[in-house]
């Protein structure tokens, strides 16, 4: 590969960050962080997970993951001590995975919860036509969503207000919601007859009800997923997941002392020994990302593409960071080079180039990154991007490498972005320290503007950590990662952990020698999930019915009633 036209280089400078004005970005963002989860009713969320998994759970549990894109249904058996393997202490059966289409987004919410009982009910067949055993009245279940959500409790959820296409109301009870999509399932007339039935209704089943111990979001659940895992590894806990994939979000555990108190109340009516809960930040929103302006991060092309995005100025670190956006952003940048500065006409270009969201962070991942010479990748661009028949351009190696060239800077700024954002959150939850370089004397401070304690003098909290205890030696603090970006876009989590080694260098000496670990938790969104299910078995009585069952109750009640009226 050719080196980078200079010309290029400088075109690109307003997406390059260098370490000190990073270092300083996460500074001001640990302290943000801080700020709204003692203040913001929009982000940093407590749930009312109050502990994460100990490693110790065994069990069997039905796990649900509603993606972006796909939904996912399996049972996750929990092995607790027993290994599969090197590594795995879980095992995934029946797994089955469903594209959600774009019909279901749209629609009301009765219709995507019929379908998404539809899917459960299958597996669940499955499972039963495969059993010996008798089959049980009712199956426990954890379900996570790729949208933030609200908690008063575990197996409760409404729907936070989101940007990724859903046509669900924020009023809408998800648990509710879900029950009443899979209750069909489990009721049959004795008028049905089988041999008359449409074909659509043969596939109705008798089955048994579904008990919710755990609804939560996919941020949450892969930390689960990696923290019930990792627990054999000596110095070592897991402190924060982080999901990049078609959007951007994080979690991590927050003292309730740090938590606005209106934030918490639920939390304390009932568990009033709680010290910990997992924050979903939703880090991604307008409110959190001040610093990335105060710092000069936004170029004109996130601009155009906020400007021209569904919500603007909803979320504005994931329209720099998400799968969703980073296409985009190449395209937006890639037009602006080629038509304003190599003066390629318009019309000249391929179509691709210039409409809006038809380059893909997918293709970017599997053809232009994973390309290995600029040659090879324009033989590629004028196969899957060819300019109209009608145009004299054509994709050369130079041009290749262009795009090539502009794609690694929009990435290379998303890692850096993504590594700021994960060491200031993790100096939020005073896990490591931060230095103001502007005021070397200082420290990161609390919310409420006293001086942070240091790691050096703070017991660390056992919370649901995988050792009892912390052994002589460096402690490494690890972050669950997930989501398709941060997983199999080439060198990109590489990327991430060098800048977060980086960061943490600059910041001096840490208490323990705290080091930070990017950790993959592969399918953490269901895993996690069904990690979670078995972490609170036996702690909640799951809710079990659906409006459908209570109306019906009410109205035999009533009949009763009337009955008994009648005949006095």
């Amino acid at each position: 590969m050719a080196r980078i036209d200079p010309a290029l280089q400088d075109f690109l400078s307003p997406l390059k960050i260098d370490h000190g004005r990073l270092y300083r970005l996460s500074y001001r963002l640990s302290l943000t962080y801080r700020e709204l989860a003692a203040s913001s009713s929009e982000q940093f969320f407590p749930t009312a997970t109050t502990r994460l998994p100990t490693g110790q759970e065994t069990g069997r549990y039905l796990a649900v993951y509603l993606g972006l894109y796909y939904l996912r249904v399996a049972f996750i058996d929990l092995l607790g001590e027993e290994q599969i393997g090197k590594h795995s202490h879980v095992r995934r059966t029946l797994e089955k995975a469903w594209p959600i289409e774009d019909r279901l987004r749209r629609d009301q919410p009765d219709s995507l919860f019929s379908w998404i009982g539809d899917c459960i009910a299958e597996v669940i067949h499955d499972d039963l036509a495969n059993s010996k055993d008798e089959t049980p009245s009712e199956l426990a279940m954890g379900i996570s969503f790729c949208f933030p959500i609200k908690q008063n409790s575990v197996n409760e959820a409404i729907l936070m207000p989101t940007g990724k296409g859903f046509a669900l109301g924020t009023s809408l009870n998800l648990h509710q919601a879900l029950l009443d999509g899979y209750e069909c399932h489990t009721r049959r007339s004795a008028e049905d007859d089988p041999a008359e039935m449409p074909a659509k209704r043969q596939k109705k089943y008798c089955l048994p009800k579904l008990k919710i111990s755990v609804m939560t979001n996919d941020t949450i659940s892969t930390l689960a997923s990696l923290a019930y895992s990792i627990r054999a590894l000596p110095n070592t806990r897991v402190v924060m997941g982080l999901l990049v994939g078609a959007g951007c979000n994080s979690a991590v555990p927050m003292k309730l002392t740090d938590l606005q108190e209106s934030k918490i109340r639920h939390i304390r009516e009932k568990d009033p020994d709680a010290v910990e809960s997992v924050v979903s930040t939703e880090w991604t929103l307008r409110g959190a990302t001040g610093p990335l302006q105060e710092f000069d991060v936004v170029t004109k092309w996130d601009t155009e593409l906020d400007t021209h995005s569904n919500l603007p100025g909803f979320q504005p670190l994931e329209y720099m960071v998400g799968g969703r956006y980073i296409g985009e952003l190449v395209r937006i940048i890639s037009y602006d080079w080629f038509k304003n500065i190599k003066a390629v006409p318009r019309s000249a270009m391929p179509v691709k180039l210039i409409t809006e969201y038809a380059l893909t962070t997918n293709f970017l991942s599997l053809s232009v990154a994973s390309s290995y010479s600029d040659e090879k990748l324009a033989e590629d661009l004028m196969r899957e991007m060819p300019p109209p028949e009608s145009s004299d351009w054509a994709w050369t190696a130079e041009y290749a490498g262009h795009i090539r060239a502009i794609a690694a800077a929009v990435q290379d700024r998303s890692a850096a972005l993504i590594a700021a954002a994960t060491v200031g959150l993790l100096a939020c939850i005073r896990e490591i320290e931060l230095q103001d370089k502007d005021h070397p004397e200082s420290i990161a401070k609390n919310s409420n503007g006293s001086q942070q304690v240091s790691t050096e003098n703070r017991k660390i909290p056992d919370f649901g950590s995988s050792t009892p205890g912390w052994l002589k030696g460096p402690e490494e603090l690890v972050v669950a990662v997930n989501g398709g970006v941060i997983q199999h876009y080439p060198h990109y989590k590489e990327t991430v952990q060098r800048y977060v080694d980086r960061l943490v260098i600059s910041a001096g000496p840490q208490s323990e020698g705290k080091s930070i670990f990017l950790r993959e938790a592969s399918d953490g969104g269901i895993i996690g999930v069904g990690v979670l299910a078995g972490t609170v078995a036996g702690d909640i009585d799951g809710i079990i019915g659906s409006t459908f069952e209570r109306e019906t109750e009410a109205e035999a009640d009533a009949n009763v009633k009337e009955l008994a009226g009648s005949e006095q």
